[in-house]
């Protein structure tokens, strides 16, 4: 059964970076599954940047139930880069998620205020940049059916903005698609009356997915 606990993923990372009195602030984000992931994440910006000062990071892992959190300043004073950006993705109800900030110096100390405020607004510009989207309850759904009757399906399914993910060509057409949890009962109803009865999709999978601009499943 899936989990009815409903959140935010990031579906297209995005990235910035701010200007502060010639300090460069560079966000990157990644959906991650794991600390292991995440730490992956970190040291793979650590070497992009090999040559910045500072690449400090916070990670949320898991759903409302069982979040892992971390964060880390990178030799910035505690509490004014890791923490800020984890109460960012906190505030954005975000889970599965890595930010890290990258911070080339530019000769000028900022104080903790400014420095908090630089990279709270990298990472909120980051977020502004990217694509969010909620995790959904959804269902599989496959059915076979003769070429006539597969395109009035294929019709059907476009019209109600029903994701397709495969079909199959051979004596028969093979139609997959992902449909929310809470659209399944009308979109059955709709293929009974377009095939008078003859339609009865098979129940593959319940899923949690995230309808973005691609449906990523979960």
């Amino acid at each position: 059964m899936a989990n009815e606990k409903k959140h935010n993923i990031i579906t297209l990372p995005g990235s910035s970076d701010v200007e502060v009195r010639k300090s460069h602030f560079l966000c990157a984000l990644r959906t991650v599954r794991s600390e292991d992931e995440a730490r992956a994440f970190i040291e793979e910006i650590r070497k992009k940047h090999y040559d910045a000062r500072h690449n400090c990071f916070a990670m949320r892992i898991g759903d409302p139930d069982n979040v892992f959190e971390r964060s880390g300043d990178d030799g910035e004073p505690q509490g004014t880069a890791g923490k800020p950006m984890l109460e960012i993705l906190k505030g954005a109800d975000l889970y599965d998620v890595c930010a890290v900030v990258t911070r080339y110096f530019g000769g000028t100390l900022l104080g903790t205020g400014g420095l908090v405020r630089a990279y709270s607004d990298s990472l909120k510009e980051g977020l502004a940049d990217s694509e969010i989207s909620e995790l959904t309850n959804g269902v599989e759904l496959r059915l076979s059916c003769d070429y006539s009757l597969a395109e009035k399906v294929k019709r059907l399914a476009a019209n109600l903005g029903i994701h397709s993910l495969n079909e199959e060509y051979g004596a028969d057409c093979t139609l997959t698609y992902l449909v929310r949890l809470d659209a399944e009962a009308d979109f059955n109803a709709k293929l009974t009356e377009l095939s008078n009865g003859r339609l009865i999709p098979e129940r593959v999978r319940e899923l949690l997915y995230a309808d973005g601009s691609s449906p990523v499943i979960y």
